[in-house]
């Protein structure tokens, strides 16, 4: 704010005017009997309540005489008293929770305002209100009442209809006012739709108009009606990966763990209007309910009511968020464009992407969302559009969400051990039909990047961990030549019903998958083939460790009973037969970089043909100048001063 200006001192006003609102209240509950002679007093008895644009509106009749001396059969109201439009505001209405016969004694400073044309009094400024208990049968009736949840009637005003905006040929908003009939059934686990009990309930179709009506509190019976776009899971604050357990190998710890990640269910909703908002579901959920979701729920109506503004956030401080809006936009079909009619010709998706979002919330343990799943699919919904992996690099715009059908060649975690196991980032390494079928250009695997903050479900880290599966990723993030899986990331073993293939060539793989070589352009952080000619040995780094030939444990102690033989924690049993698994790092001449010193850290267990057990102990001069052919590796590093590479030798999922 402005120093000195008018928000800043509106700012003050505000303050000062809630911290006296608090401390009278706190004086009314310190004395038993606030004083009711004051002068300025103003004694009423509500007859009637409903709600408009948050204000709670209450038809009351004025009392001359204060009802603390009068019972509650003598508390009759007379014809000739007269009849006041009493208005409360949301944070009075919530502290009085008055109903009607209430008496309700309202101290100064409160305002009558007498409007053109009308009749009855408008009394404002009422923050100062206390609701009276006329006996013992009140206080009984209080108490039980206070039980129940009061129904107020919602009058719904459309901002088009109030700065009068509305086209003659236009009856939508009439059809939002008449609109007070019981709407939306719920939803349970069979699917089956019930009648709605709620005997004031409205529908709206504007997100925007609702949080105008209804505020940030909640909403409450009204409810609004959108499409659900996308059904995905976010990781809850406390953390977003389950943690390792026991001696898992440090790659397979985020992918094996039996621990569900801490997740919440979300999904991204739009209206008629084009408006999007986040729902976020507060109760615990889990990751593997995310697939079932996605096919029962995306592209269907849904009515949300009890909603709770969260966070209202813009592009600049939701990055992800409005690259995932920014993916669905412009909207398919025309939008409704307020204040106009659906049949004008301003009625074209030609608008401006949206600028902000509400992140809504709904209180555990209450059921919010309605979904009609017997409902066809909206034409507003928008399935996620596939493409070839070569498609997905020639895009050149950045921050893309991009959807595609790969196979997973080979993972690897992040092993920067200043950042904790759980909060790695895991690299894939995928590729498809169309880079395996093209020119040297393209490169024939892509590694993706996939963030903490994407949620894995337990079918994803399953397969990943035993086989080469093919998944489906869907809204990913491209830029800067990179393919990124983050938030709002959704990874399926299964295609999705509906998607937009946009003729792009999504053929499974039938033969051999081909890696690039090792050459000039390969890039670190990459996996490729390398050939070439054994001329060195590295032996001060070679080394051997014996391991469990049941689960491969590599940590055997010595036999409490007999020294002389192993012991297996992991089986509890001795290892009678331990396999012997050894490393070694020799020095390549290749052919395809010919001026670079090629290392390549070997594992005896694998494919490396061209050493011997007997070759690596006794004979290792017998290894140089042997041939190695096609060797998977994953190239740790590529440095130019001196011009070095360096590689691990890896088996393919």
């Amino acid at each position: 704010l402005c120093r000195g200006g008018l928000a800043e001192r509106l700012c003050r006003l505000q303050n000062r005017e809630r911290s006296a609102i608090s401390f009278w209240r706190h004086q009314c509950i310190s004395d038993a009997n606030p004083p009711s002679d004051k002068p300025g007093v103003l004694i009423v008895k509500i007859l009637e309540m409903f709600e408009e644009c948050t204000i709670q509106v209450a038809i009351c009749q004025q009392l001359e005489q204060s009802p603390a001396t009068l019972s509650s059969e003598n508390a009759v109201i007379r014809e000739r008293e007269p009849i006041l439009k009493v208005l409360f505001a949301r944070e009075t209405a919530a502290y009085l929770k008055s109903r009607p016969q209430d008496v309700i004694h309202i101290y100064p400073p409160w305002q009558k305002l007498l409007l053109k044309n009308e009749d009855v009094p408008v009394i404002m400024n009422t923050y100062f209100s206390q609701k009276v208990l006329l006996s013992e049968h009140s206080e009984t009736r209080e108490k039980t009442c206070g039980l129940t949840k009061m129904l107020i009637r919602k009058n719904i005003v459309s901002l088009a209809q109030t700065f009068r905006l509305d086209d003659p040929d236009d009856d939508f908003c009439q059809k939002s006012l008449d609109n007070q009939a019981a709407c939306a059934p719920q939803i349970h686990n069979n699917g089956n739709w019930k009648e709605h009990s709620l005997a004031w309930s409205a529908v709206n179709d504007s997100l925007l108009e609702m949080v105008e009506n209804q505020g940030a509190v909640g909403w409450r019976e009204v409810q609004v009606r959108v499409i659900i776009q996308r059904v995905y899971c976010l990781p809850a604050k406390e953390g977003c990966r389950a943690p390792v357990q026991g001696k898992k190998a440090l790659c397979e710890a985020p992918l094996k763990s039996s621990d569900p990640p801490n997740v919440r269910l979300c999904f991204l909703v739009q209206d008629a209007y084009g408006m999007f908002s986040e729902v976020q579901l507060q109760s615990p959920s889990s990751a593997d309910d995310v697939e079932q979701y996605c096919r029962r729920w995306e592209g269907k109506f849904c009515c949300l009511s009890g909603m709770k503004i969260l966070q209202r956030t813009t592009r600049g401080r939701a990055l992800g968020l409005f690259s995932l809006i920014d993916s669905l936009w412009p909207p398919v079909v025309p939008v409704k464009v307020p204040g106009q009619s659906q049949h004008s010709e301003m009625m074209t998706t030609n608008l401006s992407p949206p600028s902000f979002c509400y992140i809504l919330t709904v209180p555990s343990g209450e059921i919010h969302v309605e979904v009609d799943e017997e409902e066809q699919i909206s034409n507003l919904y928008q399935p996620p559009a596939v493409h070839g992996l070569k498609e997905i690099l020639q895009i050149d715009g950045c921050n893309e969400r991009c959807s595609f059908w790969a196979q997973v060649l080979y993972l690897r975690l992040q092993t920067k051990h200043s950042v904790p196991v759980n909060q790695r980032e895991i690299w894939l390494f995928v590729t498809d039909s169309t880079l395996q079928n093209t020119a040297h250009s393209t490169p024939k695997v892509v590694a993706v990047s996939v963030a903490a903050s994407c949620v894995l479900s337990t079918e994803i880290r399953e397969a990943l961990s035993a086989a080469s599966p093919l998944v489906f990723f869907r809204d990913a993030l491209w830029g800067k030549g990179r393919i990124i899986c983050v938030e709002r990331t959704v990874l399926l073993l299964q295609k999705p019903l509906l998607c937009s293939a946009a003729g792009a060539d999504l053929s499974e793989l039938t033969g051999p998958v081909r890696l690039d070589e090792l050459d000039s352009t390969t890039q670190a952080n990459s996996i490729c083939a390398v050939r070439g000619t054994i001329v060195g040995v590295n032996e001060s780094t070679a080394f051997s460790w014996p391991t469990c030939n049941r689960c491969g444990n590599g940590k055997l102690e010595l036999c409490p009973q007999d020294r002389r033989l192993l012991y297996c924690n992991e089986c509890s049993e001795v290892v009678i037969s331990p396999v012997l698994k050894m490393q070694l790092e020799v020095f390549l001449s290749c052919p395809s970089r010919a001026q670079s010193r090629v290392k390549v850290k070997v594992w005896h267990k694998m494919s490396f043909h061209a050493l011997s057990t007997q070759c690596i102990y006794y004979e290792v001069q017998s290894v140089l100048g042997k041939e190695v052919e096609l060797l998977n590796c994953y190239v740790h590093f590529i440095a130019s001063h001196p011009d070095c590479v360096g590689l691990e030798e890896i088996v393919l999922l």
